[in-house]
């Protein structure tokens, strides 16, 4: 099955040996998405909702590249550092995926950069 990788104009370089998002078979895979700027730094340091908000755009890009919608996300894996932050993790997740949601789980562990609150990876079936 032949792969496209999807890298949304102006992405930064990643830290890993990965790609932003891989489309195969019409399934859009959006790797791990941390709330980096394009040198990789944590933006909004301390606010949680500002964080999902930049992950979820950097993922809606990535999507936005291979073709597809956020209404096209069937799954979300998600992180954060803090039970605190869930409250605020979801309300801003619930402005990207305003009517029926895609399946997801939600786990606390620690992440890359101390300074990040949240990472998400989807995947998007935008097969028609």
């Amino acid at each position: 099955m032949p792969k496209t990788v999807i890298s949304p104009a102006g992405s930064s370089a990643p830290i890993a040996p990965f790609v932003p998002g891989t489309l195969a078979d019409g399934v859009v895979y959006v790797s791990g998405t941390l709330p980096f700027d394009r040198d990789n730094n944590v933006v909004h340091v301390g606010d949680a909702a500002a964080q999902t908000r930049h992950v979820l755009e950097t993922i809606k890009r990535v999507i936005e590249t291979a073709g597809g919608t956020m209404d096209d996300v069937t799954f979300n894996s998600i992180f954060i550092t803090s039970w605190d932050n869930y409250a605020a993790v979801n309300a801003v997740y619930a402005d990207y995926f305003p009517g029926e949601k895609p399946a997801r789980f939600c786990i606390q562990c620690g992440l890359v950069k101390p300074d990040a609150l949240v990472e998400i990876a989807s995947v998007a079936h935008i097969a028609k």
